[in-house]
Order: structure tokens, then sequence, then C-alpha cells
């Protein structure tokens, strides 16, 4: 047993050898491959429906300079939603509950949607700073005001998919701990205890997904204010 409940949440090693490169690779085999038969099977089916809809969904109210993005969001929903689904199965780690990891994901991609931006159409990027008809004692305030929540994005980005995945895991744990112990002890607060983990666990199951859709969503959406 981990000798506290963060251990769960620690790179794991092997022979001094990081395993999280790993933990990151192997997800990837688990897709279907492409084909070259006219019909595909029920799995590649699907994953094409998956991708056809959730690309159409996220890059309609886009402009066709952010669609070339397409590609590159829809890996990046894939890959988040694999890593965490796979975190909730036992005996696996989650790379996802990583916030330094997570920054890797947010910082590139929010400062390449602002680059854009700033080469594309520099007068209305820097429009967004100051809110018209601003009353002048307000405008150097509102100016540092809004800088300050720019910057602050990819941070909102990392923090909120690590805290959602962190939070699940810990009350996961939390729970089925408290029903291992009440279970000699209390057998029917024990069940109930279990029962509330399994629905715990398939409202983890949703939140794994969701994160991942509001992760890409916001950058579609940083993307949409800058092309």
């Amino acid at each position: 047993m981990a000798l506290n409940f963060f251990d769960q949440f620690m790179s794991p090693t092997l022979f001094g050898v990081p395993l999280i490169a790993l933990a990151l690779t192997l997800p990837w085999i688990l897709f279907p491959k492409p084909s070259s038969r006219w019909l595909n099977n029920r799995m590649l089916a699907l994953q094409s429906w998956f991708i056809n809809g959730f690309t159409q969904q996220i890059f309609q109210p886009i402009n066709l300079g952010g669609h070339k993005w397409a590609a590159l969001l829809t890996s990046l929903m894939i890959f988040l939603i694999t890593i965490n689904m796979l975190g909730l199965l036992p005996y696996t780690f989650t790379p996802t509950t990583q916030l330094s990891m997570n920054m890797a994901f947010a910082v590139p991609l929010w400062l390449a949607t602002v680059i854009i931006g700033m080469r594309n159409q520099p007068t209305h990027a820097l429009a967004h700073l100051l809110p018209e008809g601003t009353p002048t004692p307000l405008i150097p305030i509102l100016i540092m005001i809004e800088t300050i929540s720019l910057f602050i994005r990819p941070l909102a980005l990392g923090v909120r998919l690590t805290a959602n995945l962190t939070a699940g895991h810990l009350l996961i744990q939390l729970i089925a701990t408290a029903a291992l112990v009440l279970l000699p002890l209390m057998p029917t607060v024990a069940i109930l205890t279990g029962t509330l983990l399994l629905m715990l666990t398939l409202l983890e199951v949703a939140v794994a997904m969701i994160q991942a859709y509001v992760f890409v969503l916001l950058l579609s959406l940083y993307l949409q204010e800058n092309v």
C-alpha cells in the first residue's frame, strides 16, 4: 500500500528509468489502424464518426484560416481522453495529473494562438486589452488587468486539468480505503460505500472525457479570437 495518498501521482520508475514516456506512447497502440479496404470495420467506423463529429463541432465557428489546426487539436483531444481513461485502470499511472506536462501542452499552443493574432491582425489583438468606451482614468488599470488575464490563460488550462483529475483520483482512493476498513466492522456500511465508489468511478469516467474536451475547446476559443 502507498505510504500516503499522493504517492500515486509520482512518476513511476524502473531501474531508475522514468516510465512516463512509456505511459505516453503505449496508448497509441490501442487505436485501430486505417486499412486499404473499401469497407471499414466497426472500430474504424466509430473512430471516424467521432473524429468527424468532433472536428465539425469545434471548427464550425472558426474561420478557414484556423482549420489548419484541425489535425493538431483533434489528435490532442483523442490523446488526452485516452490518457485520462487509461489512468482509471488499476496499477496504472495518469501522466495528466502532472502539472508540468499539462503546462507543456498549454503554454506552446496558447502562445501560438497569440503569435498568430499579433502577426495577422495586430490591431484587433491589441484591442482586446482595452474595451471600447473605457473612461480615461481607468485605461492603465484595465490594460494591466487584461494583460494579466491573458497570461493567466495557459496556467488556468493546465491547473484545471490537473486539479480535476487529481481530486477525482484522491476521492476514489479515499472511498476505496474506507470501504476496505469498514468491511469487517460494518459490512452494510461498507456495501453502501462500495456503491458510492462505483458511482464516483462512473462520474470520474465522465470527468476524464469532459476535461479533455474543455481543454481543447478553450484552445479553439483562443484560436477563434486571433484568426
